[in-house]
């Protein structure tokens, strides 16, 4: 449907995808099987997501990609502000990342309100 690549929403996951991967290789030993896990994973959740949903045949599939990316930016959001709180990741660089956070989730919904126009 959409060459994925192209989509300025899958540029900005990505870009967040390479942030979190460097972030979390400062993470302790111990959360090698948990919170950096479930982070890095729910991230690039996250980009994989509108890529599998641009190549879906419908706009109604593309969409359901695309609220299924924006659960696990939530996902991160919520995984950035656990690390923040425990402090694995101080607080001025959980802040941006965050902030990056909730710019992909708004560009998740203008591109999902775009394709629900004819």
């Amino acid at each position: 449907m959409h060459p994925f690549t192209r989509l300025r929403t899958w540029v900005a996951a990505h870009d967040l995808s390479i942030i979190v991967y460097r972030t979390t290789r400062g993470f302790p030993p111990e959360e090698r099987f948990g919170l950096l896990t479930q982070l890095r994973r729910a991230t690039y959740s996250i980009e994989a997501n509108i890529a599998e949903g641009a190549r879906r045949r419908t706009q109604a599939e593309f969409r359901r990609f695309l609220d299924i990316a924006s659960g696990s930016a939530s996902e991160v959001h919520c995984y950035l502000l656990l690390a923040r709180d425990l402090g694995i990741v101080a607080e001025h660089e959980a802040a941006a990342l965050i902030d990056r956070v909730v710019v992909v989730k708004r560009m998740l919904e203008a591109l999902a309100r775009r394709i629900k126009s004819p």
